[in-house]
């Protein structure tokens, strides 16, 4: 059976971990043959899977469009395709063969609605992607998703049968070198490992660590995976922890076993109001690492069975500021 893979938006963070993971898969696949559609990501071809990179898709909204319309499924008919999977949270348009989505998209499901004002890419997501998203839904013959949160979201808003979901969690095949330990004789250190966007949410750590230096308390440490000239919001921020002198350490990206030598050293803190899984979480609790973790539907069906986690609303800094006190003072 010939399966060919879409993931032309997969660039960098978890969309690439993701189509990563399903082509060392494939790799490993004998019996199938492979092709993965990518725009940019370098993968190195094999016997049983053959990789077609488009990198011009990257230029522009107009020109990922006219590939989805008036090339990918030219791409099936060339190569005879039997299944698509799709990684990229809509379906394979003008096409017969079976298809399943993976569907990581979380915007179109979340409480939270952002005004054309607020963020343009994500209204976008919201109110026309997210009808495409849907659509892709009703159409696919299996769905696969992360979690059970964003499983009943789209079994809601797409009115589908819960009979075409999959559910697949991401997979950490990781060895856990070193768990937690918070040393007596180290200043209390705080994580978190996050891009720049904006509901990763870092300003409400910012504001807690501004409440607490009000109170004069600056005998601690918060570590962000930022170089802080992401964009124009992260900028900003930091420029207000130099101005006020806060505790916080803008130290750039870190490599995989960088961040778990972190997380076994210190409090995780997960602000994020929009995720569709949360992978940090996880790896924190395979490191039996406390956290303090957005009281949202996908922090919960991470960390509920986890005794060592603290939740909190993701716009309350005096909540967080209160967590972080009382960590460091016990």
């Amino acid at each position: 059976m010939k399966i060919m893979v879409f993931d032309v938006p997969a660039e960098s963070g978890g969309a690439l971990t993701i189509l990563r993971q399903y082509f060392h898969e494939a790799l490993k696949d004998k019996e199938n043959e492979w092709v993965f559609v990518v725009s940019k990501p370098q993968l190195k071809e094999s016997e049983n899977v053959k990789v077609l990179n488009y990198p011009w898709i990257k230029k522009s909204w107009f020109h990922r469009l006219y590939f989805d319309r008036f090339v990918a499924h030219k791409l099936v008919e060339k190569y005879e395709v039997d299944e698509i999977l799709s990684l990229q949270n809509v379906v394979v348009p003008k096409i017969k063969v079976k298809q399943t989505l993976y569907l990581h998209q979380p915007l179109p499901f979340v409480e939270k609605r952002y005004s054309i004002i607020e963020n343009l890419k994500f209204w976008v997501y919201q109110n026309i992607i997210s009808k495409m998203i849907v659509k892709s839904i009703r159409e696919a013959d299996k769905v696969i998703v992360q979690t059970k949160w964003i499983m009943n979201a789209a079994i809601e808003k797409a009115n589908v049968n819960r009979n075409k979901f999959i559910l697949k969690q991401p997979e950490l095949n990781i060895m856990i070198n070193k768990i937690y330990e918070q040393k007596s004789d180290h200043k209390r250190l705080f994580f978190y490992p996050a891009s720049g966007l904006s509901y990763k949410n870092h300003e409400v750590i910012i504001k807690a660590c501004k409440l607490l230096k009000d109170k004069g308390i600056i005998d601690y440490e918060v570590i962000f995976t930022l170089n802080g000239n992401e964009n124009k919001e992260i900028r900003k921020l930091r420029e207000l922890v130099q101005r006020e002198k806060l505790p916080v350490n803008f130290i750039g990206s870190l490599n995989i076993n960088e961040v778990y030598e972190y997380y076994s050293k210190s409090v995780l803190i997960f602000p994020s109001y929009i995720e569709t899984f949360g992978l940090p979480m996880l790896e924190a609790k395979m490191h039996q690492a406390p956290i303090f973790a957005s009281d949202c539907a996908f922090s919960h069906e991470i960390l509920d069975d986890y005794e060592n986690v603290e939740f909190f609303d993701p716009f309350d800094s005096q909540q967080l500021q209160n967590l972080i006190l009382k960590d460091i003072q016990r």
